[in-house]
């Protein structure tokens, strides 16, 4: 068995693009439009993972845009994706600067929750272990759920 992709259900796909290409980083690999299904599908690597994903089609994040549909709820019940990330802090502060929402920051300089457009959590993982534990971070509460 191999692990292959996940897809999310996007309202917005210019939207999700900016959330996941530009803020968080991911890498867009490949895209088909179904004129006849009326949905684009748009699949994203992480940039660690851009390689192994275009040798395999995977580990990937398959975004679905029915053209006709745009109002997707529920995105908690989902779960979570879930990234290795170099620098947690150094992420968590970009994203910030970007507006987007830490929901529950790296008090521990470990873990990381934040939100797409569309509701999916997004765990953040500090790879190696954890940092030493910083401000902001340290004393910032959760904002909402993850």
């Amino acid at each position: 068995m191999q692990y292959l992709h996940t897809m999310i259900r996007v309202g917005d796909l210019d939207r999700a693009l900016d959330f996941f290409c530009n803020k968080l980083g991911l890498v867009e690999v490949r895209r088909t439009e179904n004129q006849q299904g009326r949905f684009t599908l748009v699949f994203l690597a992480a940039p660690d993972d851009l390689d192994l994903a275009k040798e395999r089609n995977a580990p990937l994040v398959e975004l679905t845009y029915n053209w006709d549909e745009h109002d997707y709820a529920g995105g908690r019940n989902f779960g979570h994706l879930a990234y290795r990330v170099d620098d947690i802090y150094a992420l968590c502060a970009r994203l910030v600067q970007q507006g987007v929402t830490i929901n529950r920051p790296p008090r521990d300089g470990y873990m990381a929750f934040i939100r797409t457009p569309d509701g999916i959590s997004i765990e953040l993982l500090q790879k190696g272990g954890p940092k030493a534990p910083a401000e902001p971070w340290a004393s910032m509460p959760n904002t909402g759920s993850w």
